[in-house]
């Protein structure tokens, strides 16, 4: 009789709130046997998996991303004989962006059985909650990365005719990504918005321009989803978020 492979779930936990979980995630949490979680999962998503469980931390310090992915290569290995289901639990979607794709591939080819769960992703969840429509006024939305690697090979000036940019994991690099874009041709008036901690106690918008933040004269940390683009000036502050108005740059 075949060996049952052991069981992984990659899961996304969304941007921040246990209501926006999905509930096939809420359920797989609940009878996990480890969870494998970012830094970025709220506390009150752990709080919903089974307390018996594993709980491992996946440290993601910038300059050693390679070094801490080979150590969560390195848990999948040591927990495989040792318990049930292993949720890795990824804030967002477990697929966009980040490093989720290099860990589905080296699960498959180590043998696992392996599931996707997908999560609410900020890239969609950020710009709603701050009451900007991604549609509105322009006719494309690009959606990019802004690590290091990704701002030395994104053709900017592709993108000086408009359009609405969101930027994720773009806010350590945002005055170089904002040169490059005026640099390419963008204008430099054109309106951006920095969505904070989406969904968390802390949430923030702060609203600028391209030459505002090509010139580091905006203050925001990260996690932030950066948009880019005229969609920003039909920014309405929905009800529920009227404590986290607008700041305003170097606040």
């Amino acid at each position: 009789m075949a060996t049952e492979r052991a069981k992984v779930y990659l899961v996304g936990a969304g941007p921040g709130d246990p209501d926006l979980l999905t509930i096939k995630a809420a359920r797989i949490l609940a009878r996990a046997d480890a969870v494998i979680y970012d830094k970025l999962v709220s506390p009150e998503i752990l709080a919903l998996a089974n307390p018996r469980a594993t709980f491992i931390p996946a440290r993601k310090e910038r300059g050693q991303q390679e070094e801490f992915e080979a150590e969560i290569h390195a848990w999948y290995l040591r927990l495989r004989d040792e318990v049930g289901p292993m949720v890795r639990l990824k804030s967002g979607d477990p697929l966009v962006f980040g490093r989720g794709g290099e860990e589905l591939e080296f699960l498959t080819q180590h043998g696992f059985d392996v599931e996707v769960v997908p999560g609410v992703s900020a890239l969609t969840a950020a710009p709603s909650l701050a009451g900007i429509p991604l549609g509105g006024v322009s006719a494309s939305v690009t959606v990019l990365p802004g690590h290091r690697q990704a701002v030395k090979e994104v053709d900017w000036p592709a993108y000086r005719h408009g359009g609405t940019l969101v930027v994720l994991m773009g806010v350590d690099h945002r005055a170089e990504i904002a040169r490059c874009l005026i640099n390419g041709g963008r204008k430099a008036g054109d309106p951006v918005a920095f969505l904070q901690y989406a969904l968390r106690d802390r949430e923030w918008v702060v609203e600028s321009t391209l030459e505002q933040v090509a010139g580091g004269e905006v203050d925001v940390k990260p996690p932030a989803v950066f948009v880019i683009g005229e969609v920003v000036r039909l920014r309405t502050v929905p009800r529920a978020n009227r404590a986290h108005e607008t700041a305003s740059p170097m606040s």
